[in-house]
């Protein structure tokens, strides 16, 4: 039979993977689980692309950041909007994961949603990554997709729960990962809709309304899941409620952090990021029950190309 899993290395973590899903689609045996409770949550950045040195998003809040202090200089007042100007990614990299990402939802503020995914559209199909060359959207794991693939051909219903602005996530979630906009979950600014010429649009205002983080990825997938997943793949200290949430459900669970072990192919980070910083999850894996999934020795390829 044709290998679902080329891109990752036989070992213990892929059989592993393999072993439940076998079970847990085995008709009729002890640890069958039906269709409908076959969910699996997947965080974005880190997990499903490369985030190093910064989150996506944040490079494309760089390059309109400008625009947008010119329009409210007040806003520099801030630190996050200040390293952006100075192109500061080393202060930048300091801050907490929401201050960081504050600038890049507030670039948002004016546009309509379909402004905003045409804007996001076009930046994605030409920006590249500083130090890799290559277009961000190359920056996309060959293994995770092939996971999710592998996941879907048995019936399970893949979803992004992203601390990444939902919107933004959304342009390139079916490209990259044959996931549709609606099992998207991320932050979110408010919007409101008003009438354009006698049509309603949706327009994004610059007030955050969740940021999909920490404890809220768990609130977010009870309000827009409405099931407990029971498979969930993270990379961070961001994603361990979620992962925790997924594992304290009855029946069979599996959960992953990838662990950036590899700086020759990609990078090699995990506690000193503040950004997206891996300790409690990494210290307290095994007592958890949550595998750890190494770049280095787990994948024969990372990226695509």
């Amino acid at each position: 039979m044709t290998d679902p899993l080329p891109s990752w290395n036989e070992g213990a973590n892929k059989a592993a993977i393999k072993s439940f899903v076998e079970r847990v689609t085995t008709e009729g045996g002890p640890d069958f689980v039906p269709v409908s409770d076959r969910i699996a949550v997947f965080d974005n950045d880190g997990t499903l692309w490369c985030e190093y040195p910064m989150q996506v998003q944040v490079f494309f809040a760089l390059a309109q950041v400008k625009l947008l202090a010119r329009q409210a200089p007040t806003l520099l007042e801030k630190p996050a909007f200040k390293a952006m100007l100075d192109c500061d990614l080393k202060a930048l990299a300091a801050l907490p994961k929401k201050e960081a990402f504050e600038p890049a939802f507030a670039t948002h503020a004016g546009m309509t949603v379909d402004e905003f995914r045409a804007s996001a559209s076009q930046w994605l199909a030409e920006a590249k990554h500083p130090t890799l060359m290559q277009l961000f959207t190359q920056g996309a794991y060959a293994p995770q997709r092939e996971l999710l693939d592998y996941l879907r051909a048995n019936g399970f219903k893949t979803y992004i729960v992203t601390g990444g602005g939902v919107e933004f996530v959304r342009v390139v979630a079916e490209q990259l990962y044959g996931i549709p906009p609606e099992q998207v979950i991320g932050s979110s600014t408010r919007m409101k809709v008003e009438t354009v010429e006698g049509q309603p649009v949706l327009r994004k205002l610059a007030e955050l309304g969740s940021f999909d983080d920490r404890e809220e990825k768990v609130v977010n997938i009870a309000l827009h899941l409405g099931r407990r997943p029971m498979f969930a793949f993270g990379n961070s200290d961001g994603d361990l409620a979620m992962i925790r949430y997924t594992l304290a459900g009855d029946g069979p669970r599996m959960a992953w952090y990838l662990h950036h072990d590899d700086a020759e192919r990609e990078f090699a980070y995990d506690r000193d990021f503040k950004l997206s910083a891996l300790r409690d999850g990494l210290d307290h894996a095994e007592e958890y029950g949550i595998g750890l999934v190494s770049m280095k020795n787990d994948w024969n390829r990372v990226f695509a190309k």
